[in-house]
């Protein structure tokens, strides 16, 4: 039997977190800075190698007498195989700044840092279709909840036959489904809100 273990990033070493983006494809370039540009920053105008620096950076990994971080790593029998974005949602800069997910049709407080965001859910290649997903998504809510959230959501895409697998990186409606979050609205004809609120 296969045995499935979530911890905060800055417990693994990055060179377990990037095994799990590898060398190809839009996980090892993006580095999971998509939703933290800063103002004025495009994606582009800078090399993944500044990418990474900075997730090294916010992720802490390595440290974990630290106890900082800004996500979780899964293994699968000792195997690094996941990842899960998981911090405020005010630590997502680009989030905050997009008009339409997952703010459409909502009155939130986008300057609320007591609810938290999943922005990224990524299985390693090879270690698809076992589960890692779901594990990481139930322990994003007890991670944001043991934090003190008062909220946690994710974004999720709608899954279509004609779905990318690479635009999967936010998660599907079933995986957040599983882990308690429920839907609270629909900013975009492909994007899902979801949502638990904590007592």
């Amino acid at each position: 039997m296969t045995a499935i273990r979530v911890v905060p990033a800055n417990e693994a070493s990055w060179e377990d977190l990037q095994a799990i983006f590898g060398t190809r494809g839009a996980a090892s370039r993006c580095q999971c800075q998509r939703y933290k540009l800063q103002p004025r920053e495009f994606f582009a105008g800078f090399p993944v190698e500044e990418r990474a620096h900075r997730l090294r950076q916010q992720t802490d990994c390595g440290h974990p007498e630290s106890g900082v971080t800004s996500g979780l790593v899964a293994y699968l029998d000792d195997e690094p195989a996941g990842w899960c974005a998981v911090e405020p949602r005010t630590a997502y800069g680009g989030l905050v700044r997009n008009n339409r997910v997952p703010w459409e049709g909502r009155a939130e407080d986008k300057a609320d840092d007591s609810v938290w965001a999943v922005t990224c859910l990524f299985t390693r290649v090879g270690f698809r279709k076992r589960g890692i997903s779901r594990a990481l998504a139930r322990a994003a809510v007890a991670f944001a909840r043991e934090r003190g959230a008062r909220a946690i959501e994710a974004y999720p895409m709608t899954t279509t036959k004609n779905l990318i697998l690479e635009e999967l990186h936010v998660g599907t409606e079933g995986v957040f489904a599983a882990a308690g979050l429920t839907e609270v609205s629909r900013p975009t004809l492909r994007r899902v809100v979801m949502r638990v609120e904590f007592d």
